[in-house]
């Protein structure tokens, strides 16, 4: 990756077939490795909650440590697209707070921002890129719903629910997203989703179908010491150096060798 990692450069990726890489990141020191190992997209996750702050969700993450550790990972980063998490209660009040909120997270060097929900947040989206802001939509798995949902299971199994999921995906399509991070569905409902989509989905515990990938680079690493999902590979084992893990990695996103069967539902 030579140059700035733009929307024009994903929808080209997207268009060609070519899988997308995406980490987690919070600082710049794995922001500049994550990029020298080819790493495309950098998610300031709101999984910070559990992997750097140790909360068992991510719910207390508030918008001041977002834009802190965007702001990290944005100096780290020289090319690649920096994606940040819009936390629990920044989006979920009206579109004008939404909007404010999103405005200080690309203020602070945000490229895009990520909110989940489908059906009940499609017209903020629409506000938010209407006024210029990129959006990354997030359906199935919803972490930042995981009281309602009664814990992090996976989603979309019946019929019901994954009819759901598709109406929602069409919605924030619709709606202008950039693209959809799909989570903890069933691999084969990850890939009627992604068919029907113009835009790329970005998966995690949705199989290998999705247009490309994201991992928490805590979980990549092997450095989380706490549950492991299904969906989690360590690409650390057996490998020489952080950069080598993270290119191992990218190339078996890109080589759809990764998720494999066995991490995927």
């Amino acid at each position: 990756m030579t140059h700035p990692f733009t929307l024009i450069e994903l929808d080209r990726l997207h268009k060609a077939g070519e899988k997308i890489a995406m980490l987690t990141c919070y600082d710049a020191s794995f922001a500049a490795l994550a990029e020298m190992a080819g790493v495309e997209m950098l998610l300031v996750g709101d999984s910070l909650g559990m992997v750097i702050q140790g909360h068992t969700s991510t719910l207390p993450v508030t918008l001041d440590e977002t834009a802190y550790h965007v702001r990290a990972v944005a100096r780290g980063a020289r090319r690649a697209m920096v994606v940040a998490d819009m936390p629990f209660g920044t989006y979920q009040a009206g579109d004008a707070s939404a909007f404010a909120n999103a405005a200080r997270l690309l203020a602070a060097g945000a490229h895009m921002v990520k909110l989940e929900g489908g059906r009940v947040m499609h017209a903020t989206v629409r506000f938010l890129v209407d006024r210029g802001i990129p959006v990354c939509g997030h359906i199935g798995l919803t972490p930042q719903s995981v009281n309602q949902l009664g814990g992090y299971r996976v989603q979309g199994r019946s019929e019901d629910a994954a009819n759901a999921l598709r109406e929602e995906a069409q919605l924030l399509q619709k709606a202008g997203a950039a693209l959809i991070v799909l989570e903890a569905i069933p691999a084969s409902l990850a890939a009627i989703i992604t068919s029907e989509l113009a835009i790329p989905t970005i998966g995690i515990g949705a199989g290998r179908e999705c247009s490309g990938q994201v991992l928490v680079i805590y979980d990549a690493l092997g450095i989380y010491p706490g549950h492991k999902a299904r969906f989690v590979r360590d690409f650390m084992n057996g490998s020489p150096s952080i950069v080598d893990a993270l290119g191992r990695y990218v190339k078996d996103v890109k080589a759809g060798a990764f998720p494999a069967a066995e991490h995927s539902f």
